[in-house]
């Protein structure tokens, strides 16, 4: 009976470490937390590169007065092109082939409303 004893303590011993290990093994797993980068916005809704302090722009000054004037004239002579190209397309006909000072004056006021755009920019 003594031998009979000993067995069942062994098995409820062994019965009893088993549940305890795999209590231990299916407990909440803990998952490393990753740091944070240096670099990730404090406020999560802010959208990327938005937190940051303010972009100072240098003030260029006042806009020079002698440049607003060409830009003026070159805005006006850009008009007059835009108006007689319209005034052409009206006399021809749009299902023939158009005429080589159509495509011409239409080369020009390409060329001068890029110009006008870089001397707006500076």
């Amino acid at each position: 009976m003594l031998a009979s004893r000993r067995k069942v303590l062994a098995h409820l011993s062994t019965a009893i470490g088993v549940l305890a290990g795999g209590r231990l093994a299916l407990g909440t797993p803990q998952a490393p937390h990753p740091m944070p980068s240096p670099n990730a916005p404090s406020n999560q809704n802010v959208p990327a590169g938005m937190n940051g302090p303010d972009i100072i722009k240098p003030d260029k000054g006042p806009a020079n007065p002698v440049i607003q004037s060409q830009i003026a004239a070159s805005v006006q002579q850009l008009l007059k092109l835009a108006t007689e190209l319209k005034d052409e397309v009206d006399r021809t006909n749009l299902n023939t082939t158009f005429s080589l000072g159509f495509v011409k004056k239409a080369q020009q006021i390409e060329k001068l409303a890029k110009q006008i755009k870089d001397k707006a920019k500076g």
